[in-house]
């Protein structure tokens, strides 16, 4: 198993399109507020002066909770906000690269839908895979298939990197996901899109505490 660094089981990524109640660093807040160990910063409008701020604002509140802050694809924000490290699509910056610029210590995972991709970012030097989707999501415009639990269980198998899964997870169906064997999970909608993100946060923590959360 690959050294491991402060990654943790509940991650929460904000969004301000899927809902408009709540600034990203509002919803930074409240998520950590609910117990998310994790958060991630994930932005694909707005200028980079923008995006950059709100990444401040949001290392700010994780570094003041003990919090790790993730941002998803853009290494020049992360590098600009000192964040934690960054998420990587597929078709994102380059893990290698993005290494050689964050250096050994940040923390950079990458998106996996196959075990085919699932090895390219363990072999590119990932720290950790968010794997999905699992269940069916419409949180992500060009979001692949749901993959199940089975395939889910079948990466874990076969990469010896923790395991985040992610798409369609709901305090519902996260038990079933954490029995699969899955390191931890990340939701965007389950949280940021409920009337009470500290309270719909709360309740997923509670659901993942059996399984090694908190």
């Amino acid at each position: 198993m690959k050294k491991m660094k402060r990654i943790g089981r509940f991650h929460v990524i904000t969004d301000t399109l899927l809902q408009t109640c709540h600034s990203h660093a509002q919803l930074a807040a409240l998520a950590i507020a609910g117990g998310a160990d994790t958060i991630q910063l994930r932005e694909k409008n707005g200028s980079t002066k923008e995006i950059i701020r709100a990444a401040e604002q949001m290392q700010a509140l994780c570094r003041n909770a003990g919090v790790t802050f993730i941002v998803n694809d853009r290494v020049d924000v992360a590098i600009a906000s000192g964040a934690d490290g960054v998420h990587l699509g597929q078709d994102d910056f380059p893990i290698p690269l993005a290494r050689k610029l964050l250096g050994e210590k940040a923390i950079i995972g990458g998106s996996a839908g196959t075990v085919e991709e699932a090895r390219k970012c363990l072999m590119e030097g990932a720290d950790y895979i968010g794997f999905g989707p699992v269940y069916p999501t419409s949180s992500k415009a060009d979001a692949a298939p749901a993959g199940g639990l089975d395939l889910l269980r079948e990466v874990m198998e076969m990469i010896p990197l923790p395991i985040v899964a992610i798409g369609g997870i709901t305090e519902a169906n996260a038990p079933l996901v954490m029995k699969a064997g899955a390191y931890g999970i990340a939701v965007i909608s389950a949280v940021c899109c409920q009337m009470d993100p500290t309270e719909a946060a709360r309740s997923l923590g509670c659901v993942l505490e059996p399984y090694g959360h908190g």
